[in-house]
């Protein structure tokens, strides 16, 4: 028959912090177990504990600790099977302890009786040997599993169990994704106890400045710079709003979706030409001013009451999350072009209950020409509507040149221009055979244009002659000279 697991805490330090009903607990238990004998109470109290049986065995056999909670876990169910038992945790059961949420999650439900019989947590003298008011603002978090994403640095905040130097590493390389390496935090060891010891070390010193063991946490103060946080996304939200506030600035309040489409297609073909020189600077700054577009058009959203920052991050990852099975669920996609497949049947299966609309309507109509043309026939051919090589694409290329020869010498500027607007579509079906993007190509050459005249221009300012002074054959041996240097 199962019984009566009675769970006590050993508390943060010595036992001279010890509630009388715990040690009473402890030193007359019939059957005693620890998480770990590695506890200043254990060897303080010797003698007057009874036999007890540590877990300290499992955590040296096992170096997964969701592996090791869940073997002591069933070990204590089955020595609570015939007889009542004491399990003795560091400090409050209730507080960082994972063992103690299992047996309260899953021991009842198994018919055993499970009771949380105290302790005292390291918190309180924690934040009496700091002392810090928990009032103003308090994390913790554990330092085995804690995640960037989830620390406030505006508030006090403490990271429990860093019992070794490999975890102090750990967590040292995470506060540094954020913090300056010279930030200094606190190592504090058995706060309360006799052998209290708080350490002030720059957090780049954090994992070799001083011994740390299973009673060791790290306390990192609140900022007081708030420029310290300007790389996080929440700074970055609330400095558009305050531009965009009663007090904010008169040209971003002024904006609205028409008036900034401009200023957007400029960011993202100044991003472009970032990526073509691959100048990673230029291409963080650029990345910053489209990202400003977004943040601006999601600030007026919500300025007007249709939505937020919050709906377009929502809505893009629910998206990809949902195109995604084969990462986030159980389907497979095997390559690009099955990922691709999966992709459309998922966003037409998406559309199933709207009403059809033009097979080519879903191509966006603000693209630039070229682009667009591009996306047209990449559509069309999805449809079927396509050759199956390149060879009658380049003969098309043939027919257009001779159409637009035929009607250049006539007077029609209308058949003219649209003769060589068939000369370019069909060009673009040359390169999307060959997996070009035609507005990409357009835009790598023009920069390369402007190089090798920019070095004609340098020659003609060496030899302190007028560029319109040159003829074209020196211009051309200087266009040759530029392309042999690689311009």
């Amino acid at each position: 028959m199962a019984r009566k697991i009675t769970v006590v805490g050993l508390g943060g330090s010595d036992a001279s912090h010890m509630p009388l009903g715990v040690y009473r607990r402890l030193t007359s238990a019939s059957a005693l177990y620890l998480r770990t004998k590695e506890h200043p109470v254990v060897a303080e109290l010797g003698a007057e504990l009874p036999g007890y049986v540590s877990f300290d065995s499992v955590y040296e056999e096992n170096s997964q600790f969701g592996d090791v909670y869940k073997i002591i876990e069933e070990e204590l169910y089955k020595e609570a099977s015939d007889k009542d038992i004491v399990y003795a945790v560091p400090g409050h059961p209730l507080v960082a302890e994972q063992t103690v949420q299992y047996l309260l999650q899953n021991g009842r439900k198994r018919g055993y009786e499970v009771e949380i019989a105290g302790g005292q947590s390291f918190l309180d003298p924690t934040f009496t040997a700091l002392g810090i008011d928990p009032i103003d603002g308090f994390q913790m978090v554990d330092g085995l599993t804690m995640k960037r994403e989830q620390l406030n640095y505006r508030q006090h905040l403490i990271i429990c169990q860093v019992y070794d130097q490999m975890v102090a590493s750990e967590v040292k390389l995470t506060l540094m994704e954020d913090l300056p390496d010279e930030y200094e935090v606190m190592i504090v060891t058995a706060a309360g106890g006799r052998d209290e010891k708080i350490v002030k070390v720059p957090l780049y010193e954090l994992d070799r400045a001083a011994a740390v063991d299973n009673l060791t946490s790290v306390y990192v103060p609140p900022i007081k710079e708030e420029e310290q946080l300007n790389h996080q996304f929440q700074t970055l939200r609330s400095v558009i709003a305050e531009l965009r506030g009663p007090n904010g600035c008169p040209w971003d309040k002024k904006q609205t979706h028409s008036s900034l489409k401009r200023y957007l297609i400029e960011e993202c073909y100044e991003l472009i030409e970032a990526i073509d020189e691959e100048d990673d600077d230029h291409m963080v700054e650029e990345l910053g001013d489209v990202l400003l577009q977004v943040m601006l058009h999601a600030q007026i959203g919500s300025d007007e009451g249709m939505f937020s920052i919050d709906d377009v991050i929502r809505t893009l990852t629910d998206k990809m999350i949902r195109r995604h099975p084969h990462v986030f669920g159980t389907a497979e996609a095997r390559d690009e072009g099955e990922v691709l497949a999966n992709w459309q049947e998922i966003k037409r299966a998406e559309k199933g209950s709207q009403q059809k609309e033009p097979f080519l309507k879903s191509v966006a109509a603000s693209l630039p020409a070229l682009s667009k043309a591009f996306h047209l026939q990449k559509k069309a051919a999805k449809a079927g509507f396509d050759w199956d090589d390149v060879n009658p694409a380049w003969e098309k290329v043939q027919e257009e040149i001779q159409e637009f020869k035929h009607e250049a010498k006539g007077a029609d500027s209308k058949k003219v221009l649209e003769e060589f607007g068939d000369i370019l579509f069909a060009l673009v079906n040359i390169g999307r055979f060959y997996d070009v993007e035609p507005e990409t190509a357009l835009t790598s050459t023009n920069h390369k244009f402007t190089r090798r005249f920019e070095y004609i221009e340098k020659r003609a300012e060496e030899l302190n002659k007028p560029l319109e002074d040159m003829s074209l054959e020196e211009m051309d041996s200087y266009w040759n000279e530029a392309k042999q240097t690689g311009l």
